[in-house]
């Protein structure tokens, strides 16, 4: 029995040829954009699937498009979220070895710690705050 092929199969795409590839900086008309556009006008996709895509370099990156008439408006951020939010970035600008928090997400899976705490190079003082024990005092 012979090894089957892998096929390289696209979830979004109904295989049928049906959705258009446009070139970089060639998308039809101006009722799609892309995620990103969408976010700068406050919208976001929906739900609906992509109409079609956008390739660069030579079809090795691409990007989805969406009709923006159908697009939504963002959500608003609610406490809960921006809570949620909080506590995750907590955890990816915290170091685990001295406590400070630093206002840029720390290099946890290739040091472990903070630069300081990993070699000693000094930290600006205006770039982390300090952990809540010392905040008491």
């Amino acid at each position: 029995m012979a090894a089957a092929e892998l096929v390289d199969v696209d979830p979004n795409d109904p295989g049928d040829g049906s959705l258009p590839v446009f070139p970089w900086k060639q998308a039809g008309y101006g009722g799609l954009a892309t995620r990103r556009q969408l976010r700068e006008k406050g919208l976001r996709p929906g739900g609906q699937e992509p109409v079609a895509r956008i390739e660069c370099r030579g079809g090795k990156r691409f990007a989805w498009l969406y009709d923006v008439s159908k697009a939504l408006p963002i959500r608003p951020m609610t406490l809960a979220k921006e809570i949620a939010l909080d506590r995750a970035m907590a955890k990816r600008q915290t170091c685990p070895d001295c406590g400070r928090r630093y206002y840029h997400c720390i290099p946890l899976k290739s040091l472990g710690c903070c630069l300081e705490c990993h070699d000693g190079t000094p930290a600006d003082p205006g770039s982390y705050t300090l952990p809540r024990h010392q905040l008491a005092a």
